[in-house]
């Protein structure tokens, strides 16, 4: 099979121009029984393939088919022995890859900087994290990856562990030596489970950080929706044999996955590797190349910095991604979310993501010159009419240490728990999940000590107006913690 076709779309196409008859789900009917102004929108093309696994369609469960050859030139596209198409996005990827690999008590090496979904398959598995210290960059406040000294440090210690992840990129666009990792990995015989959420691109061209395959990591869960074209929440998860059954990876993924998978979702994700593995170096070169130019006229502004390879050189930051635009804001005398808000209400400029002292950009080939433009002049209005209004106090970094972890996540989210007020929680176990969305990096996981330091960083996050989310009291003035059964007086 050639890299140019796309056998689950063309396959969808031929059904549809068939026009059959339909007495199964959904319900729509390719439109005809949805609302009028809805289906205008949406068009009938996209209803008349939003279909359900039917015999001529095959199955995501249980792939033989035209879903069976999309996911083999996928696997053939990533450098993967198997790739498994996800339509729960990248989490349901990600829980897969790590309830693949462990089982209650089993231990898991990971970064503390991981996404929710990390932590809730291990709270779903019944896992024990040995969390390794992300490098914490002290400019910008942000997280980088874990260092090859600290893998070897944490298997030395825990060399029965069932898995090491590591965030290859990170959300801001930074790697690790992945492939050094893995090799560390490997000689204890531990798989290395990759987050590559953010890296779909890397594997398509050489100026950019390895990708898992590239690297031989075992398993890597993959946005294709986020930087390769396809539709929102299709991922896939790609995998070299060896250390990992691939039938255990496709029963947990079908375990995890809906009986009603999309095939607007399938589709896309067919055309998108389509065009990843024919035309995507050249629309990555083009695309590293905008990038580079935005960087240095952002780079122009006085108050403002975008980082560049300068960030390379210590053992976290071993390559990186230029196609992520990180400017820190701090030396304005505001706050990545004051930005965003700015950029948002002034020139109708929506950006991936703000924290409390940048923002994040990102550049694909979906993005002109005229685009990158626009944001330089915005970003060049902001700076202006700041100094206009006086004297500019820098904002200093807050870096809040990471939790100590008292007892498993799974324990304490299943814990005989209580509701108190968020100002006298420091000392108590949390039972539930604090962060910030996006990135999704919590700022406590069920089983951590809280801390008054801590507190005080979700205040600040909240004062600020960043998206705090996970207690089930939206306020945050209260929180769940693991009750204490105090002696009898």
């Amino acid at each position: 099979m050639s890299q140019n076709e796309t056998p689950l779309f063309t396959g969808l196409i031929e059904h549809s121009k068939k026009n059959p008859v339909q007495f199964h789900i959904p319900g729509h009917k390719k439109g005809a029984g949805m609302d009028p102004e809805f289906k205008e929108f949406i068009g009938e093309n996209a209803l008349s393939i939003d279909l359900i696994n039917i015999g001529p369609l095959d199955d995501l469960h249980q792939p033989k088919g035209m879903i069976k050859k999309a996911q083999d030139l996928a696997a053939a596209a990533f450098g993967a022995d198997h790739t498994f198409f996800s339509v729960q996005g990248t989490s349901g990827a990600i829980m897969t890859m790590v309830m693949s690999v462990c089982g209650p008590g089993d231990k898991i090496i990971v970064p503390r900087n991981v996404h929710k979904s990390v932590m809730s398959a291990i709270v779903f598995s019944g896992a024990t994290p040995i969390f390794i210290h992300p490098d914490i960059d002290e400019d910008l406040g942000i997280s980088h990856g874990i260092t090859t000294d600290a893998v070897s440090k944490a298997l030395e210690q825990h060399p029965d562990a069932k898995g090491v992840l590591v965030i290859n990129p990170t959300y801001f666009g930074i790697s690790a030596d992945l492939k050094q990792i893995v090799e560390i990995a490997h000689s204890y015989d531990v798989p290395v489970l990759v987050d590559e959420a953010h890296g779909v691109h890397i594997h398509f061209h050489d100026d950019l950080p390895l990708s898992a395959m590239q690297a031989g990591a075992d398993l890597a869960a993959t946005s294709v929706h986020k930087l390769g074209g396809s539709m929102t929440q299709s991922s896939v998860l790609n995998m070299k044999e060896g250390l990992v059954s691939a039938k255990r990876v496709q029963t947990i993924l079908s375990m995890l996955t809906t009986t009603s998978t999309s095939y607007l979702l399938l589709a896309s994700l067919d055309v998108a590797r389509k065009r990843l593995a024919t035309e995507g170096h050249e629309l990555i070169s083009a695309t590293i190349k905008l990038s580079e130019k935005i960087r240095d006229e952002i780079n122009t502004i006085e108050g403002l910095n975008c980082v560049g390879k300068e960030i390379l050189g210590t053992k976290a930051t071993h390559d990186y991604d230029p196609t992520k635009l990180i400017v820190s804001v701090k030396e304005l005398g505001i706050s990545g979310f004051d930005a965003e808000k700015w950029l948002r209400e002034a020139y109708n400029i929506e950006v991936e993501m703000s924290d409390l002292y940048n923002i994040l950009c990102i550049i694909t080939p979906g993005d002109t010159e005229a685009e990158g433009n626009q944001l330089v002049t915005a970003l060049r209005e902001l700076a202006s009419q700041l100094k206009k209004h006086g004297d500019i106090t820098p904002v200093t970094v807050m870096l809040p240490d990471i939790p100590v972890l008292a007892i498993t996540p799974r324990d304490a989210f299943y814990a005989d728990t209580e509701v108190i007020p968020i100002d006298e929680s420091a000392g108590r176990t949390i039972a539930e999940f604090i962060m910030v969305y996006p990135p999704g990096i919590p700022i406590f996981i069920p089983g951590e000590i809280i801390t008054t330091e801590n507190i005080n960083y979700i205040k600040t996050n909240i004062e600020a107006g960043l998206p705090v989310q996970g207690p089930e009291d939206y306020d945050l003035r209260h929180l769940r913690v693991i009750k204490e059964h105090r002696a009898i007086r």
